[in-house]
C-alpha cells in the first residue's frame, strides 16, 4: 500500500510464486477494484482431464484383482459385480450431482461448508481436508510403491533390484513433483500417453484371458464347482460378496478427483463462474465414461484372474500378489509382452499420483489461503508442490514403501470423502424438494457409511493416520491463522455515492473519522461519542468528523469484499458503515483506502477497550473485535512501512 515499490524478486523466487495473486500482500498499490465478470472458461477437453484422474483410477487394475482374490477368494468375480453396482447406482450418480453442485473443484466440502458457519464449520472442513489429504497424499506414495513392486518383481530385474525398492520409491515421487514443478499443462499431456497405452495393452491381457478361458472349457466348469462346494447357493453366496466388499473399496478411488479437477474441464464460450453448464457436462461425461470402462474392466480381469491363476500365487510372497495382471501377461503372451506390460503398468501407477497431486493443488488452495490457514504463497502451485512432495517422502519412509501397510489408510481416505458427498448431495436433494432422489441418495449415503465403519474397524490404522493428518493440518492452520493476524485481509473496496461525497468534502480539511461501535444508534449516541473525543484529544469545538461503524459477519473468515455505505443520522451525523470479518483490519484498510484516493492522510480516533489485553486479543483472534485501536495501529504499521504516509491513530 506503500508508495515505494518493493525490491524485483529474483528470478527464483518470481519463478516458484509465478502465477500467485494474492491481494493482502499487494504493497505498493491501491485496494482493487471490485472484479468484473469472470471471463468465459478456458481448460482442456473432457478426455483429457479425464485421462488424468484415469491415471488413478484405472491405475488400480494393476493391484485391484489381486485384492478381491485375496478378500474374497473363488467370490472374487461375484464380490467384483457387487462393488460395479455400487460404483454404477451409487457412487456415480452422487457425484454427477456434486459437478452439478459444486462446480469449481471444491467437490462435496464446499457443499458440506455451506452447512455450517461460523468457526464449527471451518473446523469441519479442516477435518475433511485431513481426511482429502490422506486419501490423496496415500495415493501419491502407494502407487509408488505399488510402482516399485512392478519393477523390482520383474523377472529380468529381480535380482539386481530386490533391495531397492524404498531409493526407487522415492525417486518416483521425486519424479511426480518434477513434472508438476514443469507445469501442469505437461502433467495432463502425460496422462493421455499413459492412459491410452495401459488401457491398450489391458484389452490385450483380458481378450487373451478370455480366449484361454473359452478355449478350456473345464475351467470354467471347475471354478463353478469349487465355489457352489464352499457357499452353497447364490444368496450365501451375496451375502458373503457383501460382507467382503469394503474391502475391495480401493475400486472407488476415482471419483473425487475426478470432480476435484473439473476447473480443468474446457467449458462452452458462454460459460461464466457462476454458471459453467459447459464444464459441468463436461464432468459429468467424465465421470461416467471412466466409471464405465473401469466396471468392464474390473469384471472381466477379476474372472479370468481368479479362473486362470492359481490361489497361492496370490498370497503374499506369490508370483502374482499385487500383479495378477501382469502374471498373466507374461503366462500367456510372453515375457518380450510381459515385460512391455510391466513397463506401462509401472509407470501409470507411478503417474496415478499426478491425478492426486492436481486433486490437491485445487483443493488446498481454495480452503487454506481464504481461512487465513496457509501462508500467502500457498496460493502458488510451486511451492506446493514442493511441500506435498516432502510430506509424501515421509509417509514413504514411515511405511518402509509397503504397499499393504498404506492400504487401510488409502481405503479410509476414499470412504470418508464417498460418504461425505453422498451426505452432501442428500441434503441438496431434501433442500430442492426432490423426494425420490432423497430418498436414493440417503440409501446410498447408508451404503458407504456402513462400508466406512467396517473398514474403520478392520483396520484402524487408516483412522489413526487421518486423525494425524487433520490434527497437522489444525496446527499449522491456527499458526497460520495467528501469524497472518495483522494483515490487511480486504480483497476489493467499493464505495458507494454517498460515501465518496463524504470523502471528497472531508479531504478538503483535516480528515478525522470516529471509530464507533453502533449501538442504539440515537441522537445521544453521537452526541456523547463527539464530546467524549473532543475532552480526551483536546480538540476545538469546530472540528469536523466522520463516524466509522463496522458490523462483524463471520468472524471465522479472514479474507473478504468490503462495501462502505454513507449515511446521514438524525439529519446532522455523517456516517461510514461497513461490514467485515475483522474491526480493525477494515478499519485500516479503509483509512488506507482514503488516504490513497485522496493523497490526504487520515486520522482515526479511537477509546480504549476496558479488560485484560490477553483477553481482548483473543477475542480479536476469534470474534473479529476486541483491542480494536491497537490491532489497528500494527495493521497499519505492517501495510505501511512509511510513518509519514501512515494514516493516524489517536486513543483516548
Amino acid at each position: 500500500m506503500a508508495s515505494t515499490e518493493p525490491a524485483p524478486p529474483s528470478r527464483l523466487r518470481a519463478w516458484m510464486l509465478e502465477g500467485l495473486s494474492d491481494i493482502s500482500k499487494s504493497k505498493g498499490r491501491q485496494l482493487p477494484k471490485p472484479t468484473e465478470p469472470a471471463p468465459a472458461h478456458k481448460g482442456q477437453r473432457w478426455w483429457r482431464v479425464m485421462c488424468l484422474t484415469g491415471v488413478d483410477y484405472f491405475s488400480t487394475l494393476g493391484y485391484q484383482p489381486g485384492i478381491a482374490a485375496l478378500a474374497a477368494g473363488l467370490l472374487s468375480p461375484v464380490a467384483t459385480v457387487v462393488l460395479v453396482i455400487v460404483t454404477l447406482a451409487g457412487a456415480l450418480p452422487v457425484y454427477r450431482r456434486v459437478a452439478e453442485e459444486s462446480p469449481h473443484g471444491e467437490g462435496s466440502i464446499a457443499m458440506l461448508e455451506r452447512l455450517l458457519s461460523f468457526w464449527k464449520g471451518k473446523l469441519f472442513v479442516l477435518t475433511l481436508l485431513g481426511f482429502a489429504a490422506t486419501d490423496f497424499l496415500i495415493t501419491i506414495t502407494l502407487s509408488a510403491a505399488d510402482a516399485s513392486t512392478h519393477l523390482v518383481e520383474n523377472p529380468h530385474l529381480n535380482s539386481a533390484l530386490h533391495d531397492k525398492q524404498m531409493l526407487i520409491t522415492l525417486f518416483l515421487v521425486a519424479l511426480l513433483g518434477a513434472v508438476f514443478l514443469k507445469g501442469f499443462l505437461e502433467a495432463i499431456g502425460v496422462a493421455v500417453v499413459l492412459v491410452g497405452i495401459y488401457l491398450g495393452l489391458n484389452v490385450v491381457v483380458a481378450a487373451a484371458g478370455v480366449w484361454e478361458v473359452a478355449t478350456h472349457e473345464h475351467l470354467v466348469s471347475d471354478w463353478t464347482t469349487a465355489l457352489t462346494a464352499e457357499h452353497g447357493n447364490v444368496l450365501a453366496m451375496i451375502g458373503v460378496s457383501l460382507l467382503v466388499f469394503p474391502k475391495l473399496a480401493l475400486g472407488l478411488s476415482g471419483f473425487e478427483t475426478g470432480v476435484a479437477v473439473m476447473p480443468h474441464v474446457e467449458g462452452d464460450p458462454a460459460d461464466t463462474e457462476e454458471k459453467p453448464a459447459g464444464r459441468i457436462r463436461g464432468a459429468k461425461k467424465l465421470l461416467t465414461t471412466s466409471a464405465v470402462i473401469m466396471s468392464v474392466f474390473l469384471i472381466v480381469t477379476s474372472f479370468i484372474t481368479t479362473v486362470l491363476i492359481p490361489e497361492k500365487e496370490f498370497q503374499p510372497g506369490g508370483q502374482a500378489n499385487g500383479r495378477a495382471l501382469a502374471y498373466l501377461a507374461h503366462e500367456y503372451l510372453g515375457n518380450a509382452f510381459g515385460t512391455v506390460y510391466d513397463v506401462s503398468t509401472i509407470c501409470i501407477l507411478w503417474f496415478a499420483g499426478a491425478s492426486a497431486m492436481a486433486g490437491l493443488l485445487n483443493l488446498m488452495p481454495r480452503y487454506l489461503p481464504r481461512y487465513g490457514m496457509a501462508p500467502h504463497w500457498a496460493r502458488a502451485v510451486r511451492p506446493m508442490v514442493i511441500v506435498f512432495i516432502l510430506i509424501a517422502f515421509l509417509v514413504t519412509w514411515i511405511f518402509d514403501a509397503d504397499v499393504d501397510k498404506q492400504g487401510g489408510a488409502y481405503a479410509t481416505g476414499v470412504l470418508v470423502l464417498i460418504s461425505s458427498a453422498a451426505i452432501a448431495v442428500t441434503i441438496a436433494a431434501r433442500k430442492a424438494r426432490q423426494k425420490h432422489w432423497t430418498v436414493l441418495f440417503a440409501v446410498i449415503s447408508a451404503v458407504f457409511l456402513y462400508t466406512t465403519v467396517v473398514n474403520i474397524i478392520e483396520r484402524p490404522d487408516g483412522v489413526k493416520i487421518g486423525t494425524c493428518f487433520i490434527a497437522g493440518i489444525i496446527l499449522v492452520s491456527l499458526l497460520s491463522r495467528l501469524a497472518r493476524a495483522f494483515e490487511l485481509r480486504v480483497t476489493s473496496m467499493s464505495m458507494d455515492d454517498m460515501a465518496e461525497r463524504f470523502v471528497r468534502d472531508i479531504a478538503s480539511r483535516r480528515m478525522r473519522f470516529v471509530a464507533n461501535e453502533p449501538d442504539k444508534r440515537d441522537i445521544a449516541e453521537y452526541r456523547e461519542k463527539i464530546e467524549q473525543i473532543r475532552a480526551d484529544h483536546d480538540l476545538p469545538a469546530h472540528e469536523d468528523f466522520v463516524f466509522l461503524e463496522v458490523t462483524v459477519g463471520d468472524p471465522s473468515e479472514f479474507e473478504s469484499v468490503m462495501n462502505v455505505r454513507g449515511e446521514v443520522l438524525h439529519g446532522r451525523y455523517r456516517v461510514l458503515t461497513l461490514e467485515s470479518a475483522s474491526i480493525p483490519n477494515a478499519l485500516a484498510a479503509l483509512l488506507l483506502h482514503v488516504r490513497d484516493t485522496t493523497g490526504g492522510i487520515p486520522h482515526i480516533y479511537f477509546e480504549w477497550t476496558e479488560g485484560n489485553p490477553f483477553t481482548n486479543f483473543l477475542r480479536f483472534f476469534l470474534f473479529g473485535q476486541g483491542e480494536v485501536a491497537p490491532v489497528t495501529r500494527e495493521v497499519l504499521r505492517e501495510a505501511e512501512p512509511d510513518r509519514a504516509r501512515r494514516p493516524k491513530v489517536h486513543v483516548g
